[in-house]
């Protein structure tokens, strides 16, 4: 796939199908995510690749413990609540997914079932575990660079056919994860991507979130025009 078709029509993928995704293909786009920059190229990232059973035991752990109200447990400090823009930013992409699913703002049911999708891992058939360097945990740039190869990783997914999500809810019980995928203590875990085939008949993955004008975001110095 072109590259900048690829940036222009990917999207986060909320539902999938039951299709196995073979690790032949997983390898091909972990290499290619692998070629994300980083600081003084220190490549902080490390990848643990969940199918099958170990998945389905993160899943259950993460949906038991959530709904006994056990706090959110990460290896990352907490981030306090988006507000101003970045709240609206955030209430807009819910509206759009509730709409495109139908689900109505009285329904706490379904809001529930759709908050507990994410600690599931969003059913998908692959979970992979994101995680870099204790030793640099204190080293903001190593979140960066992570993030640039988590992009990569998504990136890489889509122009494969396949879907993904990256999804924060998937490693808000860490040590359910850390047990489970046997993450060794000198690793943070930073997030995980929820990936597989996308399910065309699931309404939510055709939800596209609305994104600011460069007018909004960039600035442009000594330029001619």
């Amino acid at each position: 796939m072109d590259l900048e078709l690829a940036m222009q029509d990917r999207r986060s993928i909320r539902g999938f199908t039951d299709q196995a995704v073979p690790r032949a293909l997983l390898e091909e786009i972990i290499a290619l995510a692998n070629r994300a920059p980083s600081s003084m190229n220190t490549q902080p990232w490390h990848l643990h690749v969940l199918t099958g059973d170990p998945l389905e035991r993160v899943r259950r752990g993460n949906t038991e413990r959530m709904l006994n109200g056990t706090p959110p447990t990460r290896d990352i400090e907490d981030y306090a609540a988006y507000e101003g823009a970045h709240r609206a930013r955030q209430i807009e992409i819910a509206v759009q997914l509730f709409e495109a699913m139908g689900i109505e703002r009285h329904d706490k049911e379904r809001r529930q079932d759709w908050v507990m999708r994410g600690f599931r891992q969003f059913d998908a058939p692959v979970s992979i575990v994101v995680c870099f360097d204790r030793a640099l945990l204190g080293n903001t740039i190593a979140h960066f660079d992570t993030g640039a190869m988590t992009y990569g990783l998504v990136l890489a997914a889509w122009a494969k056919g396949l879907g993904a999500v990256i999804n924060g809810q998937g490693i808000m019980q860490s040590p359910v994860v850390r047990e489970v995928a046997q993450i060794p203590e000198d690793q943070v875990i930073l997030t995980c991507v929820a990936l597989g085939w996308p399910d065309d008949g699931f309404v939510a993955n055709s939800v596209v979130s609305r994104r600011r004008p460069l007018e909004n975001t960039t600035r442009f110095l000594g330029f001619d025009d």
